[in-house]
């Protein structure tokens, strides 16, 4: 055959330790029809600063496979919530093989068409809290390119159409496909007339929606007279492939035919008609009755010079697995946000003789990353008394109808599916499938009778059932200790958990290291009333008439109290205000305290307008700094070294003034300058190198007495009055006096310094 190949790649990104599905890095894919091979390049390169970092360590990268839809991934081995069916998926663990680059291949033969969705993440770390540009940090990307190669111009068998075919001695094998509407119980596959050879040396494999493998369901055709191969229960909507395979070592010519039978179980006694292609019951139930036949305006199929109709036998061997299907209506509320709804619903009667199939409707992409919900709830008074049980079996793409009623599996040889049951003692049944399979989900209803032989059918009992089924963001919006986040990559939208106060799982309901409610009360009383060590630092202001250090004290106390009481992770929370206002004023009043502070220290009373400027200046551009990065380093370093600066030069023009050092006595350094600055250090580097996530809440508490330990001793003592200055003398007499500086109101000269000539006026 001729081969295309395909070229796809993504953009590199950035991989996050994991921690729940909302941290990991999601790739997709779309593989075409006919694809015989997919490779997967994954590249995963180290950088740091801008450069490659050959001396970051070597962090083992885990990819996940999914077709279809995402994976659901669980490498911390979290349990998940109950009711709860876990789809699997391909797990693949990249090494190092270079300081910098390593490259990993992922193969996959034949592989299904369509969506394909690649997950990765690096390990879980120790949870550090890591200033932002501190340090230049390590960073793992990774970038996945996709080689496919597929087959065109495959041909294409027709039902109840014989295909000749002669296969020549440098020929191993022939592909062919045809397509299976809706509708369809059973396809039967058969070779014919096979010349060239003794004893038809043949392989005949058959699959659905890809080429067949090595491990597809195989016939030996010398074994086997007639060479047929049946597949029952087949994927409807779906095209199945036909592999005819010569042994090897069998010289010459073979040739033989090949024909295609399916069997429509919307009239078991009858097969499809020839003259009826498969596109004319693509959207045409049977079972809600049709005009069928000639009567639809179809057209016999363009036939080939080496095509012949060949009668095929019709059995009905499928007769009862295919029973009318009932729709349901798609109500979108939003995102992720679908209910399904029957008609004449929700209560569904299930009779005892045949079971009640439904159909949900999945679009591609759209629906995939949400959460797909199913509830069963049984009438118990509907059932008269009898010892009734319903089972209901979801399957996908086929609906799952078996005759036999001691049957209570959901599951056959080549089509898996979940079981659901309701009885008098049980009677709510739910089920969870996080990241479905797009396309069309069947749910078929049955009706038993527990005997002391086991299910046997009921008689006169038609059980009631409650249905309910709906597509959701995440599994009950992850509780109380979880919050369900939409996520995007590209034009793909997901929906995930992300859990706090210790809890783990898909929907954040295990609780294995989860905080007790004593637990997060402590924390968040720590982080809350250690601002109280700000009170001693306000009574030290006000005392030394510091009125704007001790206004901007208060301001930090406050917010910084309510922020943290806001920012808890459990219940233990309480929120006065919407959450980025509290932590936008946390941290302004954090960084004005250390400005305000500094500032006193320069001793700039004297030239009040300038000092004025300064504080008023630092406001604005903290404000400025704080709405653009309020975790970066600069946002503390910048403003601290400024005020540092402006304090040295402060000072060492009163030590060059005086020709004696300042502050001047010994005292105050020893004492309060000295004391205050290291404890002001050690704040900055508990703050910077060793407060994590699992001790955040006392280390952040010591942070905050710290902080406010060390103003109380760097806060500078009350300034003296200027003796250069006296008070003006008053006439005694009655009235009063007017004094006015002329060159004061003027502005001509410092007030300070310029001498008394006031004209007064009585």
């Amino acid at each position: 055959g001729l081969f295309v190949t395909d070229y796809f790649t993504r953009t590199p990104r950035k991989l996050s330790p994991f921690r729940s599905f909302a941290s990991i890095e999601l790739f997709h894919f779309h593989i075409p029809e006919d694809t015989v091979i997919a490779v997967w390049n994954l590249i995963t390169f180290k950088e740091q600063g801008g450069t490659f970092g050959d001396q970051c360590p070597d962090r083992s990268i885990t990819v996940y496979f999914r077709s279809g839809a995402p994976s659901v991934i669980n490498p911390l081995h979290t349990h998940f919530p109950r009711d709860t069916a876990v789809p699997g998926s391909f797990a693949l663990t990249l090494t190092w093989t270079l300081p910098n680059r390593t490259t990993g291949v992922f193969n996959v033969t034949s592989p299904l068409p369509g969506d394909w969705f690649l997950a990765a993440h690096l390990p879980k770390d120790e949870g550090k809290i890591s200033v932002k540009g501190l340090y230049e940090e390590c960073q793992y990307l990774f970038q996945p390119q996709l080689i496919v190669q597929r087959l065109v111009n495959i041909a294409v068998l027709y039902p109840g159409h014989v295909t000749e075919q002669s296969m020549a001695p440098h020929n191993r094998s022939c592909l062919y496909k045809v397509f299976v509407p809706s509708y369809t119980s059973r396809v039967l596959v058969e070779v014919l007339r096979c010349r060239g050879a003794e004893g038809c040396p043949l392989w005949l494999r058959v699959r659905a929606k890809a080429p067949p493998l090595h491990n597809s369901t195989t016939l030996d055709c010398r074994e086997h007279t007639p060479c047929q191969l049946a597949q029952d229960l087949p994927f409807w909507q779906h095209w199945y492939y036909v592999l005819v395979e010569k042994h090897p070592g069998v010289p010459g010519t073979i040739s033989f035919q090949v024909t295609v039978q399916l069997t429509d179980c919307s009239r078991p006694s009858l097969a499809r008609p020839p003259f009826l292609p498969s596109s004319a019951s693509m959207n045409m139930p049977h079972s809600f009755g049709s005009a069928g036949g000639l009567a639809l305006g179809d057209s016999p199929p363009p036939t080939s010079p080496n095509d012949t109709k060949h009668p095929v036998p019709v059995t009905s061997h499928a007769r009862e697995r295919c029973w009318p299907v009932r729709p349901t209506l798609r109500n979108e509320l939003d995102t992720f946000s679908v209910h399904f709804y029957i008609f004449f619903g929700p209560n569904v009667s299930v009779p005892p003789d045949r079971p009640a199939v439904f159909v949900i409707n999945l679009l591609p992409v759209l629906d995939s990353g949400g959460v797909l919900n199913l509830e069963l709830r049984l009438n118990v008074s509907s059932l008269c008394g009898e010892n009734v049980t319903v089972f209901g079996c979801l399957n996908h793409e086929v609906p799952l109808t078996s005759s036999d009623n001691t049957s209570v599996t959901c599951e056959t040889e080549s089509l898996a599916g979940f079981l659901l049951s309701v009885n008098a003692t049980a009677s709510l049944s739910r089920l969870r499938i996080p990241y479905p399979q797009t396309g069309s989900w069947y749910l078929s209803l049955r009706s038993l009778c527990a005997t002391e032989n086991g299910f046997e059918p009921c008689t006169n009992v038609t059980a009631e059932v409650y249905l309910r089924a709906y597509l959701s963001p995440c599994i009950n919006d992850c509780g109380i200790y979880g919050q369900c986040k939409l996520l995007r990559t590209n034009n793909y939208l997901y929906a995930a958990c992300e859990c706090k106060a210790g809890w783990n799982g898909w929907g954040c309901t295990d609780n294995a290291e989860a905080f007790s409610y004593g637990f997060q009360l402590l924390s968040t009383l720590l982080l809350c009333l250690s601002n109280v060590m700000f009170v001693p630092p306000v009574a030290i202001a006000v005392r030394s008439h510091y009125l704007l250090e001790a206004a901007v004290y208060i301001f930090t106390m406050f917010f910084s109290t309510f922020y943290h009481a806001c920012d808890q992770p459990g219940i233990v929370v309480f929120c006065i205000m919407e959450y980025d206002v509290l932590q936008f004023c946390d941290f302004l009043g954090s960084l004005m305290s250390v400005w305000v502070t500094v500032i006193a220290m320069a001793r700039l009373q004297p030239i009040v307008k300038q000092a004025s400027v300064l504080y008023l200046l630092g406001a604005m551009l903290l404000s400025m700094a704080l709405q653009m990065d309020r975790h970066g380093l600069w946002n503390l370093l910048g403003p601290s070294l400024f005020a540092l600066g402006i304090m040295a030069v402060a000072w060492t023009a009163r030590t060059i003034r005086r020709r004696h050092c300042y502050p001047p006595t010994w005292k105050r350094w020893a004492f309060y300058l000295c004391p205050g600055a290291l404890i002001a250090a050690a704040a900055v580097l508990l703050y910077a190198f060793v407060e994590t996530e699992e001790n955040y809440f006392y280390i952040h508490s010591i942070w905050h007495l710290l902080i406010a330990g060390s103003v109380g001793f760097l806060l500078p003592p009350r300034a003296k009055p200027s003796r250069r200055l006296g008070p003006l003398p008053r006439r005694k007499g009655c009235g009063y006096q007017l004094c006015v500086n002329e060159q004061e109101e003027l502005g001509l000269v410092d007030p300070a310094v310029a001498s008394i000539n006031s004209i007064c006026t009585s």
